[in-house]
């Protein structure tokens, strides 16, 4: 590589590097304009259907529901079998 294409490639990384910063800068101002995040807690669910074909006459349809509760969605991620952990010195 010669010194030319050398200085070339540095300052191309350069702008690309300062743009990435002057983005993400922009981005952590920004106080999302308003917009929610996610569902506003409530009851009942939410339903997702995802629908799969193969185009041979196969395919797979799925319907996952969601609860709008945060507490029942949480409770969902822990096994049911969980139980309590003690930290007691056993003698």
């Amino acid at each position: 590589m010669t010194s030319l294409s050398a200085w070339l490639a540095g300052f191309i990384a350069l702008i690309l590097l300062g743009r990435a910063i002057w983005i993400l800068r922009a981005e952590a101002r920004d106080e999302d304009a308003g917009r929610p995040r996610g569902i506003p807690p409530g009851k009942g669910y939410t339903q997702i259907e995802s629908d799969y074909s193969s185009g041979v006459g196969g395919g797979n349809q799925l319907t996952t529901r969601v609860p709008q509760d945060p507490q029942e969605y949480a409770r969902a991620f822990v096994p049911r079998r969980a139980g309590k952990h003690t930290t007691e010195n056993q003698e």
